[in-house]
This record gives C-alpha cells, structure tokens and sequence, in this order.
C-alpha cells in the first residue's frame, strides 16, 4: 500500500471540503492517485446522496445574484436550520445562483448534482436545489430577509433603492397579485361566493346588502394586491402611489421562500 503524505491529504481536502478521514481513505484506495481519489469521493457522494435523498428537506435558504438589467433568485434546501446558516451551504446557494446567472439555469441544474452531493458527504443532510426565478427590467431591486424569503423587483424609472424598498415590502406583506387586472376570474368568484353567503346571513336590505358584499370583496383583493397594498414603511401611502412619485412603474416581482 502507498504510503499516504499529510500534504496529499490536505490538497484532497482543499479541493474537496470533505473531512481529514475521509480523504485519507479515498487516498488509501487509490494508493496515492489523486484523480482516483477524486472519483472515489465523487462516486461516494453520490451514493450517500441517493441514500439521504428521502429525508425531509423543510429548511434551506435563498440567494440572490444580480447584473445589469436582471436579477436571479434560487433556493436551496435541507434538513435543519443549523446547516441553512453554514457557510459552506450557504455558499453552495450563492455558487450556484451566480452560475444561473451567468451561464442560465439549464447550466447550473446540470452542475447542481455534482456540487450537492460533495455538500451532502461533507454535512450530511439531505440538499435539494429548489427554484430558481428571475427578473429582467431596467431597474432591478432585491432583498433578501433572514436568508428564507427573497424578492426581486423590476421597474421602469425610478431608483435601485425605490426597487429595493418594494422588495422589502413585499418580503413582509407577501402580494399575490400586481394588480386587480391579474386576479384571475375564477379567483373572484370563488371570493364573491364566499361573501355573498355571508352577506346573506344580515337582516339588511338588498341595497345595503350589495354594497356590504362589493366592500368586502374590494377589501379582501386590496391586502393580495401590490399597487393596492398600503406601503409598510408609510402606510398613509400606497405602492401604486409610491412608484407615482418615484416616476416608476412596475415591470414584475417574483418572491421565494425556503418555508
């Protein structure tokens, strides 16, 4: 058996992350081949990543990676918050949103495998890719909160930190619509069916009636729409009257949470 150097270990591990033990190992097998050693820890990751591949992976954290003109958000998933705020998770996450970036997503998705399962044999939990959204407009604000929810804003006009102010709110008040024109159909009257029978329990008239159901409804899609939504920071102000007098209007938002 070849003899095994301190300094072939610590070049294993540089490259790989993975413990002392388990580079010596993999060195041992390979009698000293480093590239051996390589597919050895290559091989062995992915097999420990197939084994943990059932395991629950309800926590995770989001990155953000931003150029001119777009922004990418991506998340990555695991089994506990203790290993969501390692560095080395959380720099996996960073890697690879920049890489779909730059290269696009089909790229990092083809990379992920690989990446995550050296993460997987070096914290061993299970770690999943999770989404990866994007937003393309002139104006790119981002936010990240807590490392589990994130959100992008596009717009065209106004400031980087208008963006980013929206993205902070929308963080908090989670919007499901940008404007009332984008609620879906079936989603207004599944909401009028809901108040009308409620109305229907008053001893009001008609008239009364209509208008307590046309409030009702306007005030339940008011709190799910962004330009409706009362800004979090200035409540006396709406974000529709907030990009007004930022001299900015809304290209899209997308928000992502690990949980």
């Amino acid at each position: 058996m070849a003899t095994i150097t301190t300094e072939q270990v610590k070049e294993l591990r540089d490259k790989t992350g993975v413990s002392v033990m388990q580079c010596k190992k993999a060195l041992e097998e390979a009698e000293g081949d480093m590239e051996k050693a390589l597919l050895i820890l290559k091989k062995k990751s992915t097999e420990i990543a197939a084994k943990k591949s059932d395991r629950e992976a309800t926590a995770g954290a989001v990155a953000k990676a931003q150029k001119e003109g777009m922004g990418l958000l991506l998340t990555l998933r695991c089994e506990t918050d203790f290993v969501a705020k390692n560095s080395d998770f959380t720099t996996l996450a960073e890697t690879l949103a920049g890489m779909a970036l730059e290269k696009g997503k089909d790229e990092a998705e083809k990379a992920a495998p690989d990446l995550i399962g050296t993460a997987i044999q070096k914290l061993g939990e299970n770690i999943q890719l999770g989404e990866i959204v994007s937003v393309e407009a002139p104006v790119i604000g981002s936010y990240v909160h807590d490392g589990r929810v994130g959100v992008l804003v596009g717009l065209t006009g106004g400031t980087e930190t208008l963006a980013k102010d929206i993205a902070m709110h929308i963080a908090a008040m989670n919007p499901e619509y940008k404007t009332r024109a984008d609620v879906p159909a079936d989603a207004v009257e599944k909401v009028t069916a809901l108040f009308t029978e409620e109305v229907a329990q008053s001893d009001r008239p008609q008239e009364i009636k209509d208008k307590m159901l046309a409030g009702k409804i306007d005030t339940f899609f008011k709190e799910r729409t962004l330009l409706d939504q009362p800004f979090v920071k200035n409540p006396d102000m709406t974000i529709e009257t907030l990009l007004k007098q930022g001299g900015a209007s809304l290209v899209n938002f997308v928000r992502v949470a690990t949980a």
